[in-house]
């Protein structure tokens, strides 16, 4: 059984993302869906790598 914590949707261009923060049995994650035609990708993070995520994603934008 996995618990809702926090639920975002973010449009961007064509793309639709949905950011969900959920609990189960295993710890907390979160869940990250890119939907664009209809067609979904799901990509999962542990919680405990949150901060290497964000991290990464810092290092782009610099970049960008």
């Amino acid at each position: 059984m996995e618990t809702q914590l926090l639920s975002e949707r973010v449009q961007i261009e064509r793309k639709e993302f949905f950011f969900d923060f959920k609990e189960n049995d295993n710890g907390r994650f979160l869940k990250i869906t890119e939907e664009v035609g209809g067609h979904r990708d799901t990509i999962i993070i542990p919680a405990s790598g949150l901060p290497l995520f964000r991290e990464t994603i810092d290092r782009v934008m610099a970049v960008n």
